[in-house]
This record gives C-alpha cells, structure tokens and sequence, in this order.
C-alpha cells in the first residue's frame, strides 16, 4: 500500500499552480468601446423544405416535417375575424372561438375532450381575432393519430353547448367590468376609437348590451358561415411522415362537405375618424400621464415599408432619439417609444407613446413632436442609417428560429395574400434604404396635422395644462354602461 503522502502531491501541485496563475498581473486587453466590436455575418436563412396540396374541397395544405423532437403541432387559419360580426352583438366572434372548444364536440363532452387531451399532454384550442379565426394542436409524436382525430372533430363538430357559453359571457362581463382599472388599456382603447371610430370594427368594444344579443344559435350561424374546407388552411410541423400525415388528412378532412359555403363578405372601409387634436381621459388618482399619439399608417405590402421601419428604428428604441433626447437628456418620461405598425390588409397606426409625471406631461408631447418633425425635415445621418440596418438585418434570423415559426409565416402570407418570399424580399429592401428614402418616406407619411394627441391622466396635476399646446382639448367619457336588469333582480 503506498504512503498517503504520495496521493498529496498532485493536490499540491495544482494549487499551487492555480496560486501562482493568480497571483500574475492581468495582461486583459483594454475594453473596446461597443462601435468597435467585429462579427462575422450572420448566417444565411433558408428555408426548410415543405409540401404543398389542395384536398378536392378546397382546403389548402402544408406539411413541413423536423425530425428533431418526438412533437408534432398544426394551425388552421380560417378566413374570418370579428371585424365581420354585426355591431349589435359585438363579441359574437370571441365567444365562437371560445365556445367552439370550450363546448365540446357532438362525439365528445367537454370534460371527455379534457380528460382525453390531459392524459396525452396534449392541447387542442380554437379562437378568432380581428383578421381571422384559428384551431391548432399539440401532440407527441406517439400520440398524433388520436390527438389530430380530435383536432378535426373540434373543427367539423362542435356543440356549443350552452352551460359553457354562459361561463364565457361571465367571464367577459367580467373584463367589462374592470376595463377601466389600467391606464394603458384606457389609452389603447380609446386612442384606437379616435382613430377608426367608435363603429370601427378595429376599435369598438364588447358591452353588456352586445353580450345580451348573442345566442347559442348565433355562434352556430357565425361558424357555418365561415368554417368550411375552401375557407381553411391548414399547415402541420414536426415529427411525421409527410405521406402517411396526408393520408391520415384526407381520412378526417377530405369527405367534409357542408352545405352553403357563402360569399366572403368585403373587408370594412378604413378612414380616419378624427384629425389632429388633443384628448383627455380623467383620472384623478394617478400621479403620471399616459399619452398616446399618432394617426393612421399603412400596410406591410407598401413600397415604403422598408423605408418606414428604419426610420421607425431611428426613432424608437434604447439609443435611439426619442430615448437619447426625450428620456435622457431632458428627463421627461419614464418610457418612451414609437412604432409604424403596418398591417396585411388594412391601414395600421403610427404612433408616438410614453409615461411620464404629471407636471411634464406638455413638455413631453412637444419634445415628442419636434422629434416627428425634424426626421421629416433634417436627413438622418450615415451611423443612424447603418445602425438601424444593421439591427434589423441582424435580427432577421430570428424569424426563422424553428420551423414552426417559419410555417405560420407561409400560412399568413398565403391567408393575406402575400408572395411567399414577402420576408426575403422586405430583407434586400432594408439593406438598399438611402438616408434620401428614409427622408421621403417620413415627409410622405408622417402627417403632423393628423396627428391625435390622447392623455390618461389628473387635469389638476398637469401643469401647464393641456390647453397651452394651441389645441381645443376633448374630454372624453368612458363611462361603462351599466348592465340591463334582469327580471326579478333587485336594484
């Protein structure tokens, strides 16, 4: 047996070594300032490779298979969307959506789905938005014939049983109730009214009234209007074999046929509601305003979007001016930012917004305005130029992080009818961009007269008060309309 000393001396040595490393002054290169930092460029995207076919009724499909992990996920798009519900039951579309898995299928209770899905870990969910309605699923791989099998029966079958239809429109009325309680949401919804309009379809809101209107027999008649095979696209992504995936899609999908399939009805018109002005929200108890302001935008098919998102870039973010000049240098708001948000079919918003104390509230929207105008009248310069083209071509490959992300990309465009090399094209956009076509883009749509001024805040803590901006001041009134009495409730 050998002495225990011997196994002492490669301990020894080690820390010693470890000492003698540490002990030797640092010989780290001096910290480089952050413009002088060097990377390689970032990879090329590409995209994986996907099939494409159209069942004999019109549904439109996508398969793209990543072996990488044992799951498995689908979405169905369905052209519709609540901007297509009548004013009078405002809400319908949101309660269809939720019902439409909430309520259980004609094979399958409720509680039978949720057992079936928990067991599996699975999920199967529908809703519908503004622009459109979806289902999707989850599934290990394992457990795909079963999980899609009721995927495709929530879609082609569901109950709209009334006991959950009832729960829904409690907890809706339940939103109702506290929508008052934050400030941004105050400020979200009522700015999107001045500029769409209280009847909008993209800015009126869900009553007790409109909840009032809406039956079971109204959510069977919003689905069979729109939910049928020619309306749908469905893509998949995962684990599979795309052959036998199709297979198992024709079984479930290809015989549903039902009757009717009417005429998608034309998207609503878009105007501005109000141009230029100031508006006010009272709430006496906060400390701060809450401002948003802005006008209509664009669309992401416009010529100029490229354009308009560097100068979004130029505007808006750590850094950037509004941050440099409004936040830091004069101090004056808590956060502030702006945004061209474009969408596919319909005109989006610019918009100008932030937090800040009470007595700077005026010092902000003019601090906020001189920025608008000086990038529509002064050329950005060559490092603002570079910088906000290097950040959105850099942050390119995160749309394309898994092929999950980048099928829903191909399901939109296809939905909104958009070339399936809409990213790639909107990339080689952003690297051509002049300082000249950022300039021409912001004289162009930047609109100062049509800008809409909103604040959330206390009138008697803002001081100076909103009146010395030049402008009449609007208050508005945002007082929930109580709830119909219900017969036999007391008062």
């Amino acid at each position: 047996m050998k002495p225990k000393s011997f196994f002492l001396v490669p301990v020894f040595l080690t820390s010693l070594l470890i000492f003698l490393t540490l002990g030797q002054p640092s010989r780290a290169e001096t910290a480089k300032h952050y413009t002088e930092l060097k990377f390689p460029p970032p990879p090329e995207v590409t995209v994986p490779d996907y099939s494409q076919f159209q069942l004999k009724n019109g549904m439109t499909v996508y398969l793209m298979e990543d072996h990488e992990l044992p799951l498995v996920s689908g979405t169905a798009l369905i052209r519709t969307g609540d901007r297509f519900e009548p004013a009078n039951k405002t809400g319908l579309a949101l309660l269809t959506g939720a019902v439409m898995r909430s309520g259980g299928t004609k094979t399958h209770t409720p509680e039978q789905l949720n057992e079936i899905l928990e067991q599996s870990a699975a999920s199967v969910e529908t809703g519908i938005s503004t622009t459109s309605g979806s289902a999707g699923f989850n599934a290990l791989s394992e457990d795909l014939p079963q999980v899609f099998d009721l995927f495709a029966e929530v879609l082609q079958q569901p109950a709209f049983a009334d006991d959950k239809l009832a729960i829904e429109k409690v907890q809706v009325q339940g939103g109702i109730s506290r929508r008052n309680d934050d400030p941004n949401g105050i400020a979200s919804r009522e700015f999107e009214k001045l500029l769409y309009g209280n009847a909008s379809p993209y800015a009126r809101t869900i009553e007790y009234a409109t909840l009032d209107n809406i039956s079971r027999t109204d959510l069977a008649a919003f689905y069979q209007q729109y939910f049928y095979p020619k309306n749908i696209l469905l893509g998949i992504v995962g684990d599979f074999d795309s052959k036998q995936m199709r297979s198992q899609i024709e079984a479930k999908f290809a015989t549903w046929n039902p009757s009717g399939q009417p005429t998608l009805p034309s998207l609503p018109k878009v105007s501005q509601a109000q141009s230029g002005g100031i508006y006010f929200v009272e709430q006496p108890q906060l400390n701060q305003s809450y401002i948003q302001m802005g006008h209509l935008g664009g669309q992401l098919n416009s010529p100029d979007y490229a354009a308009l998102s560097v100068m979004e870039d130029v505007l808006s973010g750590f850094g950037r001016r509004l941050f440099n000049e409004v936040r830091s240098r004069q101090g004056l708001a808590y956060s502030v930012y702006a945004s061209w948000a474009a969408s596919y079919d319909y005109p989006g918003v610019f918009l100008a917004s932030g937090e800040t104390r009470s007595d700077a509230t005026v010092p902000f929207i003019t601090a906020v305005l001189k920025e608008i105008e000086q990038i529509r009248t002064q050329p950005i310069s060559e490092a603002e130029l570079g910088f906000a083209k290097d950040t959105s071509l850099n942050s390119f490959i995160f749309n394309f992080r898994d092929p999950s992300q980048t099928l829903s990309r191909l399901l939109r465009y296809e939905y909104f009818g958009y070339p399936k090399d809409f990213i790639f094209s909107y990339q080689k956009a952003v690297e051509n961009v002049t300082i000249a076509d950022v300039q021409r883009a912001a004289q162009k749509h930047l609109q100062p007269d049509k800008i809409v001024t909103l604040v959330v805040g206390s009138q008697k803590a803002i001081q100076p008060p909103l009146s010395s901006l030049g402008q009449p001041v609007t208050a508005l009134d945002i007082t929930i309309p109580e709830p119909k009495k219900r017969v036999g409730q007391t008062p």
